[in-house]
């Protein structure tokens, strides 16, 4: 409490020290504790506990804009922050249409999901950290698991402005995770697991075991398959993998700035019918569940693709204002950094095919990409990526495939759905909900 209370007083003297200067800002306060642990040959090779603060100002005055941080409370860094920002207005660009524009905004984000009261004790972290590596080169032919940890942080945010908005956050997250290097017959092949919740006791570490092994020895004796169009159906964390590197098609900011492919594109079909996709707020057991954005509007769902159309981009309160349209509170702000716009949840909707629908005949299960961001060009959608994975036939994997270049547009790749499943299914991040969707013909490079 006594922290929160430095915060507190630190975002009034700015803010005040902000009014003084017949100028407007919003101020971001943040604090954070943060533990992880890795193993290496059965002792501990990391433990790490740290702990920060960071406030972070953003000023207008005279219809420009300027941010500062400081790490320190003291008065005299707070004074050069607000110093350093006011400056820093003088050598940017007018613009009308950044403003601090959310009035009186009082929210704080109070689902008891989010900022849970951790029971477990240290020992039981390093005993889960200790039993991750264990667990895997217990196995047959696991050679060592090369990556391996546990981490949980916490953090509370304070969001203030000139214009009466007081908001705060606070939330708790923990993680574990495991990969397998599996060597066989002068083979080798490597994968992962990781498991994901709020508290330490909602962690699964059985499955980031078993998980990255089994998928390290089913892939050991991969190869390339013959060079063609195939269906695809990506897990769940490669597709979730693919569509953020295509996510500037979605944001209001990318389209303000020219380089949205989508900029012109509202109420268009952009996508088969099949597809409808929401940024949503709040889904039980998300992890980016927020009352409010970062600046201070309450967070609330948007329709992105309804049907294979277009209906609207992510957009903060600057965006809005140069488009002329609604503000769908998706302002994002660290406390180091400008405004931008950011998603929550991303959600594909379930849709009607049953598991053998989706699974007949033949296709390629990819579980693994290579090098997505830089093999994808945003604009243009081209992409190319190195994969592997399984080639299927109805719903049976038949053979282990390594050594393929997946290439295609995202654009035309949307349109060209053949089915969506009706299960709905969650990445580790929690933050991606999508069903199997198989893809009708991506080009495949193999031998």
């Amino acid at each position: 409490m006594a922290d929160q209370n430095a915060l507190q007083q630190a975002i009034d003297y700015v803010l005040d020290r902000v009014q003084a200067k017949n100028a407007a800002a919003d101020v971001i306060a943040n604090r954070s504790n943060n533990f992880s642990l890795k193993a290496n040959q059965g002792e501990l090779d990391e433990y790490k506990v740290t702990s920060g603060q960071v406030i972070g100002v953003r000023v207008i005055k005279d219809q420009r804009t300027a941010t500062s941080y400081s790490e320190s409370l003291d008065l005299a860094s707070l004074d050069l922050m607000v110093d350093n920002a006011l400056t820093n207005t003088q050598y940017s660009q007018q613009d009308p249409h950044q403003n601090i524009s959310c009035l009186d905004s009082q929210l704080a984000t109070i689902d008891p999901e989010v900022y849970q009261l951790e029971t477990a004790t240290v020992d039981e972290k390093i005993a889960l950290a200790l039993s991750l590596e264990q667990g895997v080169v217990s196995k047959p032919h696991a050679t060592s698991a090369p990556y391996n940890g546990f981490a949980e942080s916490d953090s509370h945010v304070i969001l203030a402005n000139t214009q009466g908005t007081l908001c705060s956050h606070s939330e708790r997250s923990t993680y574990c995770y495991a990969y397998t290097l599996y060597e066989k017959d002068g083979k080798q092949a490597m994968h992962g697991g990781m498991s994901s919740g709020r508290v330490f006791n909602q962690l699964d570490s059985s499955y980031c075991i078993n998980h990255g092994y089994d998928m390290a020895q089913a892939l050991l004796d991969g190869a390339p398959i013959a060079s063609k169009h195939y269906s695809v159906i990506f897990t769940l964390s490669a597709l979730s993998s693919l569509f953020s590197a295509f996510g500037m098609c979605m944001s209001g900011q990318a389209a303000m700035k020219g380089i949205n492919p989508w900029r012109d594109s509202l109420y268009t079909q952009v996508a088969n019918p099949l597809l409808t996709i929401t940024d949503t707020a709040y889904i039980n057991g998300g992890f980016a569940i927020k009352a409010f954005d970062s600046e201070g509007f309450a967070t609330r769902d948007t329709l992105l693709i309804g049907n294979g159309k277009l209906q609207s981009l992510l957009h903060n309160s600057h965006t809005a204002s140069y488009f002329g349209i609604e503000n769908t509170a998706n302002g994002s702000r660290s406390a180091k950094g400008g405004l931008g716009v950011s998603a929550r949840h991303t959600v594909i909707s379930a849709g009607t095919s049953s598991e053998a629908e989706i699974t007949a005949g033949e296709y390629l299960e990819l579980v693994e990409l290579q090098g997505v961001h830089s093999g994808a060009d945003a604009v243009s959608g081209d992409f190319s990526f190195g994969a592997s994975g399984f080639l299927c036939r109805d719903g049976q994997r038949v053979q282990p495939v390594r050594g393929i270049t997946v290439a295609g547009n995202f654009y035309q790749m949307i349109k060209e759905i053949e089915a969506v499943s009706s299960q709905l299914e969650n990445d580790y991040n929690r933050s991606f909900y999508a069903p199997k969707i198989r893809f009708s013909r991506l080009n495949i490079a193999g031998k």
